[in-house]
Order: C-alpha cells, then structure tokens, then sequence
C-alpha cells in the first residue's frame, strides 16, 4: 500500500459538508484507508475572480493500492458526484481534491503531475500538508 497525501478545498454553498461529503467518499474507496486528517482552515482565494468567497482547505493522509491514475479518476468522480462545475482555472468550485504526494512517486503527464506543482508556495496547502504529515 501507498502512503499519499490530498488536498481538500470548497468555497461554495456549505463548504464544511461539503468536505465531510468528499472525506466520507474517499474513505469509502476499495483498498483506501484514511489515515489522518487536518483541522479545516479559512483561506483567501489565490487568482481567479476576486469576487469569490473564502476556501475551507484541509489534507488527508491515506493508504491505498490504487493507481495514482486511478486514484485521480476516482477523485474526480467524486468531485463530480458533489457537484462541482467547470468553473475556469481558480474559479470558484463546490469540491476540490488534489493528490499533493503519492508515495516516493515523481509523476508528470498531462493528467497528473505529482508532487503537485504548486503546492509548495500555497499556504493553503502547506498548513494543512503539515498537520498529517
């Protein structure tokens, strides 16, 4: 099993429930387990229109056996199953999940690229990372 990391964010509608939704769904994934997860934490959106609310943002550690393709795709799905749009690059969205870190793996494709690119300079991202690492 792979040790890896997520990132969770919403800024729409009730983005507390919105992420217990995502985290109960990942949870429920074959051959995943949850291993630790942040405290959630308010943060201003970075790019995008600025006329869009704050992000709630939290991370996951987790085990599984998927595929880091396959684990995107179930991720995505879940996105979609809470309803998320396409809402422009840094638009405002319902559900976000990002693998931030899949193990030892360097990944980069067009679909995927671990580690995440941006994640190091986020401190959305950083701040929660920090809390299940």
């Amino acid at each position: 099993m792979a040790i890896c990391y997520l990132g969770i964010g919403s800024n729409l509608g009730n983005r507390r429930k919105n992420i217990k939704l995502a985290i109960k769904k990942i949870s429920a994934l074959k051959d995943t387990q949850i291993i630790s997860e942040s405290r959630f934490f308010d943060f201003s959106p970075v790019g995008g229109p600025s006329d869009q609310p704050n992000y709630l943002n939290a991370a996951l550690k987790i085990k599984t056996i998927i595929s880091p393709l396959n684990l995107l795709k179930e991720l995505k799905k879940i996105e979609n199953e809470l309803g998320r749009v396409p809402a422009g690059r840094f638009g405002p969205r319902v559900i976000d999940l990002d693998i931030l870190l899949y193990a030892d793996r360097f990944i980069e494709s067009k679909k995927l690229t671990i580690p995440h690119p941006r994640m190091f300079s986020r401190d959305f991202v950083i701040k929660p990372l920090m809390q299940v690492l």
